[in-house]
């Protein structure tokens, strides 16, 4: 198969490096790795240039879901597109177990890993450490188990090409900046093409790299906006809506009582309210957080 890796990236030159060599480790290398920056200083083009995988940088618009589809654009023909955040690591075998994935199973149309250890719910994985966490890490101990998910996890997205060509899907740009649950809307819109799937095997280490992420107001709106947006565009279901976005206003409420360092609960709360305020006037809409 033609393996070809996308990467969109924003203000982690340093941490993107880090993951573009990592990705030369892999037992199967990708046959191409196509990077879409927010602008040209987020890449190392001097590393990139001097990598054994041929690396192609995207120019695109700023914005996870409109360089996500720049990448899908610019990519040709393949057969399998693998989107890591620039933050994940994933295990050496990683590629090699997607391939035999995708060959031994031809309905499946998205897979996602099993993440060892995910930085975004904390302070963020040193790579140092990240790297440590993989090498101590015994894939081929665990059962080649395989489970239907509801969708795949942004940061670890494996695609079969002809899935995404059958209908011309792209990311919805409505979805700006983080584009916060982009990944569910696009899986979903593949759903109907086959099965979507976590395999054990598929493993790596999100780092959960704090920069270049949405303010808390900003986020604290699309915690509200876009969920009720994929469900009127019927992406998603109303339990799905409302489980997601009872949990978010819980945890910002209860969060807000008690200020953290790492996380601005107040900042979301307040995007909460802004985005209920504009549900009640008819005015919600997913891009009106990049007014706040």
């Amino acid at each position: 198969m033609k393996i070809i890796v996308g990467i969109a990236t924003a203000g982690r030159r340093e941490v993107l490096s880090e993951t573009l060599l990592h990705l030369t480790r892999q037992g199967r290398r990708p046959d191409a790795i196509f990077v879409c920056p927010s602008s040209r200083e987020d890449v190392d083009e001097t590393l990139a240039a001097a990598l054994p995988v041929p690396v192609t940088i995207v120019a695109g618009e700023r914005g996870l879901t409109k360089q996500r589809n720049a990448i899908l654009s610019a990519i040709g023909a393949g057969d399998m597109l693998v989107f890591f955040d620039d933050d994940f690591l994933p295990h050496a075998d990683f590629l090699a177990n997607a391939e035999t994935l995708f060959l031994k199973e031809p309905d499946i149309v998205v897979a996602t890993g099993l993440v060892l250890a995910d930085g975004i719910h904390g302070p963020g994985i040193p790579v140092k450490e990240g790297l440590e966490i993989l090498a101590r890490d015994q894939a081929e101990s665990g059962p080649a188990t395989i489970e239907p998910v509801y969708n795949a996890y942004g940061c670890n997205m494996v695609f079969r090409l002809s899935a995404i060509e059958a209908d011309g899907t792209r990311f919805d740009e409505r979805l700006p900046l983080y584009g916060w649950q982009e990944d569910v809307d696009f899986c979903r819109r593949l759903a109907r093409h086959g099965r979507i799937v976590r395999s054990g095997k598929l493993r790596g280490v999100h780092l959960g790299n704090k920069r270049g992420r949405t303010s808390g107001l900003r986020f604290g709106y699309s915690q509200v906006a876009n969920p009720l947006y994929l469900f009127r565009k019927g992406s998603v279901g109303l339990r799905w809506t409302l489980h997601l976005m009872g949990s978010n206003v819980a945890a910002n409420t209860i969060g807000s009582l008690k200020p953290q360092s790492l996380v601005d609960r107040r900042g979301r709360l307040k995007g909460n309210l802004i985005a209920f305020a504009d549900l009640l006037r008819g005015k919600l809409d997913p891009l009106r957080m990049l007014e706040l």
